[in-house]
């Protein structure tokens, strides 16, 4: 089981050089020449309706600066950008953080996103024997290895009395994840929204749990220590159109709906589920929120997940 686990882990970090050096652009392009924001963004996160709203760009102008946007599949990939020093200041999951400090990746948390564990959660057929937790004993479950399902579904694991050896892993993106659960190649899924909802409601998909009482499922907003460092200015203001588009996006469901269907390719019904149960904007990190880190760092730590134990508040910003 150790060597397995290790295995885990090398193959994360592995995955992170491996985007690292193929998106690493020349070190002598740096943003204080260009007055260049260099942002990271997932299609399903806070970043994207404030790349389509358009307002951070209007608000740089006039400060000198533009603003290239980089789009990533997943945070482990992003996380590792910032490494490579492609990206400056991106947005990730609970989970990307822990594993990119374990393999001393040089970045601060510079602000937390709202909870959102209604829409993270376990799911499983509609006509599975499968009725709780517990009898994912000796099943097949899919979810995206060191990602914020990863740490969702050892703690639903550890809450029904079970370990996360009593399952066997299915590493999958959530796309693959999908295919996988529709062709009942897998026995659940752990996933987040607006995969859930779609799931919910069109691949006789339920939902066996969600993260409430398990995990908080925060975003994290990240950026290179250097620009964090250097350009505190810029950061503020960054946070700043995050909350403006994030109350926007809080105050008019329908248009943020008809903004994201098109661009994740997801149904605007599954759109508007996962919008409903969800509020976006930004927590200042606290200790609460600093709490939380420390116990999925440490759970992952014990589970050999992660090959040292870590202190999340060592990559605070202003630490």
């Amino acid at each position: 089981m150790r060597k397995k686990l290790k295995l885990l882990f090398l193959s994360i970090v592995c995955m992170f050089l491996f985007v690292g050096c193929s998106q690493h652009e020349a070190s002598n392009n740096s943003t204080e020449e260009e007055n260049v924001i260099r942002i990271g963004y997932q299609k399903n996160g806070p970043l994207i309706i404030l790349k389509s709203l358009g307002t951070l760009e209007e608000r740089l102008k006039e400060e000198g600066y533009t603003v290239e946007w980089k789009l990533f599949q997943a945070g482990p990939a992003l996380v590792e950008a910032l490494n490579a020093g492609s990206i400056d200041f991106g947005r990730t999951g609970n989970s990307p953080p822990i594993f990119a400090q374990a393999a001393d990746t040089p970045f601060v948390m510079v602000a937390a996103g709202k909870s959102k564990f209604k829409g993270s959660g376990v799911l499983v057929p509609n006509d599975s024997s499968i009725e709780r937790i517990e009898d994912l004993k000796g099943k097949k479950v899919g979810f995206a290895k060191g990602s914020s399902s990863h740490y969702l579904i050892v703690r639903a694991l550890q809450e029904a009395g079970l370990s996360y050896s009593d399952i066997t892993p299915a590493y999958l993106s959530p796309g693959d994840a999908r295919i996988a659960f529709e062709q009942g190649n897998i026995d659940a899924m752990v996933v987040w929204d607006p995969y859930t909802a779609s799931t919910e409601l069109h691949s006789n998909g339920k939902l066996l749990v969600d993260g409430e009482g398990l995990t908080t499922d925060r975003d994290f907003f990240i950026a290179t220590e250097t620009f964090a460092k250097d350009h505190t200015a810029l950061i503020d203001i960054l946070l700043e159109e995050i909350e403006k588009s994030s109350d926007w996006a809080n105050k008019n469901h329908d248009e943020l709906a008809t903004m994201l269907t098109p661009i994740l390719n997801i149904e605007e019904d599954s759109i508007m589920k996962s919008i409903k149960r969800r509020t976006y904007g930004l927590d200042e990190i606290n200790e609460e929120i600093l709490k939380e880190q420390q116990e999925i760092a440490d759970t992952f730590y014990e589970l050999e997940i992660i090959p040292k134990q870590i202190q999340v508040k060592d990559v605070l910003v202003n630490n």
